[in-house]
Parts: C-alpha cells; structure tokens; sequence
C-alpha cells in the first residue's frame, strides 16, 4: 500500500507540473490600467464544450441531489456553529495559504498568515474562534491557482472536472498540486482526522456560501454558460489581488471593463 500511494502521489504531481507547464505555453492578453481600476480581459476559451456540458450535468444532478439539500440544511444550524465550521476549514488551510504567499513573494501576507495560524490553532481551540479576525488581523486566501496567475501562467482551456466543478486548466492543475501538498505531519493519525474533517466540512461549507450564487445563476436561460463566466470572473479578479497583494487594494479591480 506504501508504495502504491507513492506511486499515485507521484502521478498525480506529474500530471500538475505538465498541466501547468500546458498552461504557460498559452498566450496570455495583457492587463490595462487606466485611472480608476485594472482591467483584466476575461479570457473563456471552451474548445470541449460538449463534453463539459455532458460532465456537468453529471455534477448538476450529485449536486441537486445531494450537495445542495446537505448545504440548505447546513444552513439552519445554529450561527455558531456554520462559525466554527468555516473557521475550522479556513484555519486548516492557512498552512498552503502561507506556501502560496511566500511564492507569490509577499512577505507581508506570510507574515500575518503565520501569526493567525499560531494564534487561532492555540488561543481559538484549532481555528474554530477566530481569535486574530477580533484582533483585526484579517484572513485572506490563496491557492496554486492564483499563484500560477501571479506567475503569469494563462488560463487554458476550460475543463469540467467530475464533482470537482468548472474552471480553467491553471485552476485544474493548482488543485491537483494542492491535493498532494501536505504542509502538516500527514504520518500523523490526529492530523489525518483533522483532515477528514477539514475536508467533509470545506465542502458543505463552501457549497453552502455559494448557494445565494447558484441560485441566482440557475435562473438565467443557459446555467452553464453562466456558472461559467461567472467562476472565470471571480478567478480574474482573485489573480489581480494576489498580484496587488491586498484585497483592500487602493487599485480596484475591474472584469472586462466593468466594475464588480
């Protein structure tokens, strides 16, 4: 079993490094500044539409069966504890925040990245207080995904991923590099626990702050054109905060011309 799960750990990292070096090769349009705001074209290039369409209607239906009721139901629990559950999985994945931050070279972000790790794992019981978002020391996020946007990489193709979603193949190869990255003692037992919980958490959490979204966006004509350009949008505009540094930037950031 050792040497099977090396094996397909090493697959797998394989697969990221050539999808992102299938990535760079693409052409990537160039920002424009004006004024006000940055522009960033948003490039959707979708050359295997029809095969999408067909993975996501298989996503659709896990989801409408499965993830969206788990997701309302989520949402009925008591305030506290949606709070610790998204605490909980916000501080778990600080660790690859911080590799992010450090290779998208900003020093500041890593910094602070560090003490909320160390303050909220300690003082907030494993990150389910936020005890450094009182201290107004803020969160923010990160991912492969960004840092390869950070990079320059261009997006690629748009590729539907089976129960993994919509996104471009720099956001594809960002998360299969994220899935083997292991920041913690993966040999431990209470981390590997942690992570089975981060992970069933992560997901119905996530799915259920982006239901006010998708349920605005299943109502237009076409929803995977939609949900599409909608994700190619947010990944723009999440790129050109890691490449200002700041959410908080002073620069807006505008999507096609437009502000958000």
């Amino acid at each position: 079993m050792p040497i099977l799960k090396s094996a397909l750990t090493l697959r797998i990292t394989a697969l990221s490094v050539v999808a992102a070096l299938a990535v760079g090769c693409a052409s990537t349009p160039p920002s424009l500044a004006t004024s006000n705001c940055v522009i960033e074209p948003v490039s959707v290039y979708d050359p295997a539409e029809p095969l999408n369409r067909r993975i996501f209607a298989f996503n659709r239906t896990v989801d409408d069966y499965l993830l969206a009721p788990v997701a309302r139901g989520y949402r009925h629990l008591p305030g506290f504890v949606q709070s610790g559950v998204h605490n909980f999985v916000a501080n778990f994945g600080e660790p690859k925040v911080f590799i992010n931050d450090v290779l998208q070279g900003n020093a500041k972000r890593s910094v602070r990245t560090v003490g909320r790790f160390a303050l909220n794992s300690t003082v907030g019981l494993l990150g389910l207080i936020d005890v450094s978002g009182r201290l107004n020391i803020e969160r923010h996020k990160a991912d492969f995904g960004q840092t390869f946007g950070v990079w320059n990489l261009a997006n690629g193709p748009i590729v539907e991923l089976p129960l993994l979603g919509i996104s471009n193949l720099r956001d594809a190869a960002g998360r299969l590099l994220s899935s083997v990255v292991s920041p913690l003692n993966s040999d431990s037992d209470t981390i590997a626990t942690l992570g089975t919980v981060n992970t069933a958490g992560g997901i119905i959490d996530g799915r259920a702050e982006s239901l006010p979204l998708t349920n605005e966006l299943e109502k237009e004509p076409d929803y995977y054109l939609a949900l599409r350009d909608a994700v190619a949008q947010r990944r723009a505009s999440f790129v050109i905060e890691g490449k200002t540094g700041s959410a908080g930037s002073e620069q807006q950031t505008c999507i096609g011309g437009e502000r958000p």
